[in-house]
């Protein structure tokens, strides 16, 4: 048997480097290690043995898939590509799961949860293979830099009403209303139309307020509904959606505003050809009339 030569040892690492840092196989090994953490996520699986050795093997695996683009690539030209930095940021906030089966850490559970949930951020990758995802990412930003005003408008109310609401009903539905920050909570739960009705009924259920007050206060959140959830989620809605599809009516524009040029063009031409004909014309009588 011949002993291996340098370029068959050479020629069998490189194959191996293929095979780590080939795209299909990181992904695949993303979405195994996607699994594992959710089957530890259940308590009776946490500690399970088989899948914490499972993974560290995933942590191992990131790690030489990024020592082995950076030998390659060199770490400036590794740097330069975004999808790199971040799976870099991910290796490094993930490397603490390897040193605490060496080293003790206090709070080690909750630690190491944290450190391992970070990998997740990985599943982010799948984004690439969206279609049109720089149009999305342009229309989000565009659309969320439109509603800013809105959004502030609907933050101001909320302020307001959950001020206003904790002196009025702190005492009597304490459970909403005991304070600023529960009642803030509350009257944005009323302005998504999530069971604000519950709230009208727990008032009438109150035995020391009176007709009068019991109605007063249910159009009290009546008011509140309508134009905070009707009124000022619906112009927050419109608006969003609005500059989403905004590049869809401007390419529509375009393309009428070309149609217009064109059909300029041919009218320019028509006229022209209409001009000579009728010159022709009043040429061709003038010969006739002359002869």
């Amino acid at each position: 048997m011949k002993p291996e030569t340098n370029t068959t040892k050479i020629k069998r690492r490189t194959l191996l480097g293929d095979f780590i840092i080939n795209e299909k196989v990181i992904l695949t090994v993303i979405i195994m290690n996607a699994v594992v953490i959710f089957l530890m996520a259940f308590p009776s699986l946490e500690e399970h043995f088989t899948l914490i050795n499972l993974d560290n093997i995933f942590v191992l695996y990131f790690l030489i898939e990024a020592i082995v683009k950076i030998r390659r690539l060199g770490f400036k030209d590794y740097w330069s590509i975004n999808w790199n930095r971040f799976d870099f940021l991910i290796v490094v906030c993930t490397l603490p799961l390897l040193l605490a089966r060496f080293i003790p850490i206090a709070d080690s559970i909750h630690i190491i949860t944290l450190f391992r949930l970070f990998r997740l951020m990985r599943l982010i990758r799948f984004f690439q293979f969206v279609p049109n995802l720089q149009h999305i990412l342009v229309g989000l930003a565009r659309a969320f830099k439109a509603s800013i005003f809105v959004f502030v408008m609907l933050l101001f109310m909320n302020f307001v009403f959950a001020v206003l609401t904790t002196y009025l009903f702190r005492n009597s539905l304490p459970m909403y209303f005991g304070d600023p920050i529960l009642s803030s909570f509350t009257i944005f739960q009323m302005f998504t139309l999530e069971g604000w009705n519950e709230i009208p009924q727990a008032i009438s259920a109150q035995t020391d307020l009176s007709n009068f007050q019991i109605n007063l206060a249910k159009f009290y959140f009546a008011m509140v509904v309508l134009l905070g959830g009707v009124f000022g989620m619906s112009i927050a809605n419109a608006i969003f959606v609005d500059e989403m599809t905004m590049d869809n009516n401007s390419n529509l524009e375009k393309k009428i505003d070309s149609l217009e040029s064109q059909i300029g063009r041919l009218e320019g031409l028509l006229i022209a050809m209409n001009t000579k004909t009728n010159e022709e014309i009043i040429k061709t009588s003038s010969e006739k009339e002359v002869e």
